[in-house]
Parts: C-alpha cells; structure tokens; sequence
C-alpha cells in the first residue's frame, strides 16, 4: 500500500505514546505499508490502522502496572499477538515492562521478530506456538489479548499463563457485557475475582475501546 493511503497520524497519538512515538510511527508505517500483503490485517485497515488499532492499544499502557506481583518489572503475555496489537504497541510505550508475544502461526511471528529487531526492543519475546503450549506455567503477571475469542472460551486458555494474584487485561468489543454475564460460571470454576469492564479514550479518541480487568487468585 502507498504511504498517503495510510491513516495519518492523530494529534492524541503523541500524548498516548509518550517517548514511544517514533518507534510507534515507524511500526505504523511498516505495518500500513506491508500489513495486508503478509496477511496481518484485512483491507483498508491501513486506513484506520491509528484510530482503529494503534490507538486502541495505547490506551492499554497506562493500565499495566509498573512493578509484578513479586515486586519485580511486570511480566506481560500477549496471547494471540498476530501483527503485535496489543503486545509491540506496550512493549513501545512501556519499556519498564517485559512483553511476551504468543501467536501459533509462524508467518506472522517472522513479522514480530523483524519487527523486534527494527525497533531495537530488548523487553520483548517472541513464541511461536498456542498459549497452551507455553512453558513455564504461571509466567505473568498481566496476561493480554485482543479480538481472540469470547471471555467463556479465552478464560480458560489464558488462566494456566497468570501467576497467582495476577491479572487479565483483555481488550474486547461491544459485546463485553454479554460475555461477562456468558461468562459467570468460568469465573467461578478459575477463581476469577473483581471482574470489571470499562471504556478508554472516551473524550480522547475517535474510537474509545472496551477493557474487561480481573484478578486470577
């Protein structure tokens, strides 16, 4: 795709991505320019790929606390990481945190690597493989994802990876009262406490997004 059918960049995309903006920018040029060819996102999203996306996550990075539950920098998985949203977008913005990225196919783990290596980030790692195949178990502290699966399916995929007291920080639609309410049972049976939705970015961007928070005991 040609750079002026890329979204330009919003004004509020600075202020969201802090000192993280110029690794961000150029992310966002290398995925709006090579994303629909290498299969990472679908036609025309490079013409919302700041408002739709890279926004989207941004507004994740604040909500990841500073220290893990040990004490130590806080361990995030990104489960189902695909093009790096929301995994390379924090790992940007939050180098204080490590970022781990799980994603089973390994043409766009290629991607996550190069990607990587372009941007110089020494706090990400890349898996290739399912989070069920992920060792060792209860690595995290933060365990992300974004657009995978309904919270009934996901929970249970996503729990073995989040050490005790840990926490999900899971991007989600429109639906996320419905699978809050499908999902009651699933909290029950994994120990799920001080479940809570919210919605970032209303009054900042275009496109505010839904966040589902809770405590795995």
């Amino acid at each position: 795709m040609k750079h002026s059918e890329i979204e330009p960049e919003p004004v509020v995309a600075a202020q969201l991505c802090g000192a993280g903006i110029d690794r961000v920018r150029r992310y966002a040029l290398d995925l709006g320019t090579h994303g629909e060819l290498r299969g990472l996102i679908g036609p025309d999203e490079a013409r919302r790929l700041w408002s739709r996306h890279i926004l989207n996550c941004a507004l994740l990075a604040p909500e990841i606390p500073s220290a893990g539950v040990s004490g130590g920098r806080t361990a995030v998985a990104d489960v189902g990481s695909g093009a790096g949203l929301p995994g390379l977008v924090l790992a940007m913005i939050r180098p204080d945190i490590d970022v781990t990225l799980i994603e089973p196919l390994e043409r766009r783990t290629r991607w996550l690597d190069e990607q990587v290596a372009a941007l110089a980030l020494p706090n990400v790692t890349v898996f290739t493989g399912r989070a069920e195949e992920f060792a060792p178990r209860w690595a995290f502290d933060v365990v992300t994802a974004r657009a995978v699966k309904a919270l009934k399916g996901l929970i249970p995929l996503l729990i073995p990876l989040v050490v005790p007291g840990g926490q999900l920080a899971l991007l989600k639609g429109q639906r996320l009262e419905d699978e809050i309410v499908e999902a009651a049972s699933v909290f029950v049976r994994h120990n799920i406490t001080a479940a809570e939705s919210r919605v970032l970015g209303e009054g900042t961007v275009d496109e505010p997004t839904r966040l589902f928070t809770a405590i795995v005991e």
